[in-house]
C-alpha cells in the first residue's frame, strides 16, 4: 500500500510539473504575440505619420540627369526602365522624428516605401524604431560601413522580414511568379541628399545565411566586377541583363527564415543631382 501511494505521489507531481510548464509556456508565447502585435501597430502607426509628413513625388528628367552607360542591347528590359521616372521626397520633417534619416527607398510590386537611416552600426535598428524607441520591429537601415552619398560601389539596405508585411516582409515578394511575371517591377528607387536615382534588378534569390553578399569596399574595379557577376550568376530568375566592372550596385537583404535570408539586386542606371529636376 505504501509503494502504492509513493507511485501515485510521484505521479501527481509529475502531472502538476507539466502543467506548470504548460501554462508557463501558453503565457510566454501569449505575451511574446501581445509584444509582436504591439510593435506591429506601432510601426504601422509611424508608417502613416512618415506619410503625411514626407512629400514622395514623382519628377521629370532634366539635362543634368546622367543615365549610365551601358552594354545591354536593343530589345532589352533596360531601355523600358531608363525611361521611367525618378522620385524625390522632402526630408525636412522626417529628420525633426530622426536626425540620422539618410534616404528613401521605393520597391515596385512589395510594401517597400519607407526612409531609411544610418547610423555607427549594424545593431541598434534592429529593434529600434523610426523614432529611436524600443520596437522589435526595427526599422530600415544602411549598412554602416556605407557613405549613403552615391558613391557606395554596393550600397545595402536591411530589415526585418514581418509577416504583417511592414519593413521588409514583403521582399518575399520577389520569390513569387507573380512578382517575377510583370516586368515593371524590376526596377528600385532610391533618394539621398546629393541625387535620385533609378536601379534594374539583376540578381534576386534566397541564401541561407551568409556574408558574402554584403561587401562594401572593392580593391579595384576588377575585384568588384567578378564580385557582382557572382551575384548575377546566383539568382533563381534570369533577369535578362548584365551587370559591368564599372557599375554601382543596390543591395536589399532580410530575414527568410532564423538560417535563410532573402536578397535582391540592382545595378544603378540612372540618377540626377537633388534639386536640378523638376515635375
Amino acid at each position: 500500500m505504501k509503494i502504492h501511494r509513493g507511485r501515485s505521489r510521484v505521479r501527481t507531481v509529475i502531472s502538476c510539473a507539466l502543467a506548470l510548464v504548460c501554462v508557463v509556456g501558453i503565457g510566454y508565447s501569449g505575451y511574446k504575440i501581445i509584444e509582436w502585435k504591439i510593435d506591429s501597430n506601432k510601426t504601422i502607426e509611424q508608417t502613416e505619420q512618415i506619410e503625411k509628413a514626407a512629400d514622395v513625388k514623382e519628377v521629370d528628367d532634366d539635362e543634368k540627369t546622367e543615365k549610365i552607360p551601358t552594354n545591354e542591347k536593343p530589345n532589352t528590359p533596360y531601355w523600358n526602365y531608363i525611361k521611367m521616372r525618378l522620385i524625390d521626397v522632402d526630408f525636412t520633417e522626417l529628420r525633426k522624428t530622426n536626425n540620422e534619416v539618410s534616404g528613401w527607398v521605393q520597391v515596385k510590386g512589395t510594401n517597400i516605401n519607407y526612409p531609411f537611416v544610418h547610423t555607427s552600426n549594424n545593431k541598434f535598428y534592429l529593434d529600434h524604431s523610426f523614432d529611436k524607441s524600443y520596437s522589435r520591429a526595427g526599422w530600415v537601415f544602411s549598412d554602416f560601413r556605407n557613405h549613403v552619398d552615391g558613391t557606395d560601389r554596393n550600397l545595402i539596405l536591411y530589415a526585418h522580414g514581418r509577416y504583417d508585411a511592414t519593413m521588409f516582409g514583403t521582399l518575399r515578394n520577389i520569390l513569387t511568379s507573380g512578382w517575377l511575371n510583370n516586368q515593371d517591377n524590376f526596377v528600385v528607387r532610391t533618394v539621398n541628399d546629393s541625387e535620385s536615382a533609378l536601379w534594374q534588378v539583376f540578381s534576386v534569390y534566397k541564401i541561407q545565411t551568409t556574408n558574402d553578399y554584403i561587401q562594401t569596399s572593392f580593391n579595384n574595379d576588377d575585384e568588384f566586377g567578378r564580385f557582382a557577376e557572382n551575384l548575377r550568376n546566383r539568382s533563381s530568375h534570369n533577369f535578362n541583363t548584365s551587370v559591368a566592372k564599372t557599375d554601382n550596385i543596390l543591395t536589399l537583404s532580410t530575414c527568410y527564415s532564423s538560417k535563410e535570408r532573402v536578397v535582391l539586386h540592382a545595378k544603378l542606371i540612372k540618377r540626377a543631382p537633388r534639386g536640378t529636376t523638376e515635375e
